[in-house]
């Protein structure tokens, strides 16, 4: 199984915007999202992504078919650290260590700080991030808990230090698992 991260054009937008209608509605169980009257979710960072220089989007893609989506960007407020905004594996590629690996080569690719906040009902993330962070991190992980009214909501704040990694053996973008 390959694993890469291929950068999304702005001709692919739409593509991705379509991805983040199921990221949203996947999180639409933890979170009180609803449906405009057009039946679609509302996701208003989109635009800054082909705007801006400090946020990168990446679709996720196994044997070089879409199977997801990662949109990271610079924390120029938190000392220029890296922070994943969204990530997200279409049910079809889970469980299968296809976020593993495309976190994993997300990371390495900017190696330094990074960030992540994962929310509270996601305990199913929690333990992927955990899990991803060890194999990855070099030092200490502080792990900070945001709660109303200082967060939107209760989260968990990951932030730790990546250095670059070599391929793993078996090929660039392959799974050992």
């Amino acid at each position: 199984m390959k694993v890469e991260l291929v950068t999304v054009d702005e001709a692919d937008k739409s593509v991705l915007m379509n991805l983040i209608q199921f990221y949203l509605y996947d999180f639409s169980e933890i979170r009180d999202l609803a449906l405009t009257p057009h039946g679609a979710f509302t996701y208003r960072y989109l635009d800054p992504y082909f705007t801006e220089t400090a946020r990168e989007a990446d679709f996720i893609t196994v044997d070089g078919h879409l199977a997801g989506f990662a949109l990271t960007r610079g924390d120029v407020d938190d000392d220029g650290s890296w922070n994943v905004a969204e990530f997200f594996v279409a049910r079809g590629h889970r469980r299968r260590g296809v976020a593993r690996e495309s976190a994993r080569l997300l990371f390495t690719r900017r190696p330094g700080v990074w960030t992540l906040s994962v929310d509270h009902n996601n305990q199913q993330a929690a333990a992927l991030w955990r899990s991803v962070i060890s194999t990855v991190a070099v030092g200490t992980v502080a792990e900070t808990d945001r709660c109303p009214p200082d967060a939107a909501v209760a989260s968990t704040r990951f932030r730790f230090r990546v250095v670059g990694q070599p391929p793993r053996t078996g090929g660039a973008g392959e799974s050992a698992e």
